[in-house]
């Protein structure tokens, strides 16, 4: 360990899904944005005097990631106390980096500056010096002047460090603290300051992760084959650098209703639905014959928060997200219910059969294998899935805090552009609306390409809802 590091400093080794991810995130994946648009100027200093109690209720937020070369090991340094700075950017410099995307100028300002936010990689080590990458903050905090009615304020964070869960948690605090609601007590903030610091592989129950060497072998050599037989959208440009763009899938309230009704009817959630209707919208790029099969991978992530051994609570900060891999074969004309049933039946077999805790490990092992061997992936393209969907959605209503700060829109997301799917869904029921915000790597796939795609996955929902309907 480099004796840089200040003896008063808590340090702990990364867990094997936090190292994953310190491996992935400076290739391009793992990079979580927050980021809220605002009709209130924000206070800088009421901001960040919030963000260190943050800070100090949840200290992995003021934690930096140390690589120690020598040993090939990342970890997590705790100093004691809050240190975050928002870097403010006025309206000139925040007009600089909007011009910067004058050729696709019918995005809005707000949907530029995610975009730019994702692709701030602030642990990116491709200039060779792995010191570099050294004691990088976990989290950091930008407020851009749009106009001189609108601000983004974007919280940037290592995904290791905070999964969706917890950056939906740390949003809701924030709030409280920042629009007139309840701030924490010096009493809550010294609990708080006790939060364990634990990788997820030391909270699976005892014997859930059990599985023998020769098991253990046969699944990694499983999913290795499986690979070489998946589907992909075809590949714009499989060769220029790549960066993370979004697309929004948004639903009226009627046919988020219906959609959503149609998934209880069905014993089903939201997320079987989503991946079927985009195993359909895929499969019908392609010029093949309707009934031809294609054979499409989804990854499904599950929040394990509420089944480690201790439970944590929704809002305990870090990464507790666990995946399960299916693969499926679709046709352009498979019905989008029958196929939703399959997908979220394939999925809830295999979490009762605790593969998100049996197959933690291996696919942890693969992902580091693709990150150093990307060849073996098709086109070098990096891709290990189609699609990745959370298990439940996102549910939100605006409320009087929202109002008192003025938060007329916001999106929660994280890059994909290294290692990952194709197309990653963060879903959101928000007032009864779904808004789901839709990742791909470009320029692999081309903003026309996935509009498209969401278009079509919209079509396939809307339509076979009101089928559904209609037929009860």
């Amino acid at each position: 360990m480099s004796e840089s590091i200040r003896p008063e400093a808590k340090v702990r080794a990364a867990g094997g899904t936090e190292y994953s991810w310190c491996r992935a995130v400076p290739g391009g994946t793992g990079i979580t944005v927050m980021s809220l648009l605002l009709s209130n100027d924000p206070d800088i200093s009421v901001l960040e005097a919030a963000l260190s109690r943050l800070q100090v209720s949840h200290p992995i937020l003021r934690s930096r990631i140390h690589f120690d070369a020598s040993c090939n090991t990342f970890y997590f340094v705790t100093p004691c106390n809050p240190h975050v700075k928002i870097q403010p950017f006025d309206l000139q410099s925040t007009s600089h980096i909007l011009q910067s995307f004058s050729w696709d100028s019918h995005i809005h300002p707000h949907h530029v500056l995610l975009e730019h936010e994702l692709n701030r990689n602030s642990w990116n080590r491709s200039d060779g010096a792995e010191e570099q990458a050294d004691d990088r903050d976990v989290f950091f905090v930008s407020l851009y002047t749009i106009s001189e009615a609108r601000w983004a304020l974007v919280f940037r964070l290592h995904t290791s460090a905070c999964d969706r869960a917890a950056a939906v948690g740390l949003l809701r605090e924030l709030l409280e603290m920042v629009g007139g609601g309840r701030t924490k007590t010096e009493e809550e903030m010294e609990m708080g300051n006790g939060e364990k610091q634990l990788g997820i592989e030391d909270l699976i129950p005892s014997g859930k992760a059990n599985k023998s060497l020769w098991v253990r072998g046969v699944d990694l050599l499983g999913y290795s084959l499986n690979s070489f037989r998946l589907a992909n959208l075809n590949f714009i440009d499989a060769d220029s650098a790549r960066r993370s763009q979004v697309v929004r899938l948004k639903m009226n309230q009627d046919d988020t209703d219906r959609l959503v009704a149609g998934c209880k009817s069905r014993g089903i959630k939201l997320c079987g639905a989503l991946v079927a209707a985009g195993l359909i919208a895929a499969r019908s790029t392609k010029p093949f014959p309707d009934h031809q099969r294609e054979k499409y991978s989804v990854v499904t992530l599950t929040d394990c928060r509420s089944i480690l051994e201790p439970a944590l609570g929704s809002n305990h900060i870090g990464f507790y997200h666990s995946a399960i891999v299916n693969s499926h074969d679709v046709t352009a004309c498979d019905d989008v219910w029958e196929l939703a049933n399959r997908c979220y039946t394939s999925f809830s077999a295999a979490k009762n059969n605790n593969k998100h805790f049996t197959d933690m490990n291996d696919l942890n092992f693969l992902m580091c294998k693709a990150i150093d061997n990307p060849g073996l992936t098709p086109s070098s393209s990096m891709r290990t899935a189609f699609i990745s969907v959370f298990e439940d959605p996102v549910i939100d209503e605006s409320d009087k805090l929202h109002e008192e700060i003025g938060l007329v829109d916001y999106v929660g997301c994280s890059s994909v552009h290294g290692i990952g799917p194709t197309i990653a869904i963060f879903d959101t029921i928000r007032d009864g609306f779904l808004d789901c915000a839709c990742v791909y790597p470009a320029p692999l796939h081309s903003r026309e390409q996935m509009q498209e795609l969401i278009e079509s996955m919209k079509r396939i929902l809307a339509d076979g809802s009101i089928t559904l309907q209609n037929n009860n």
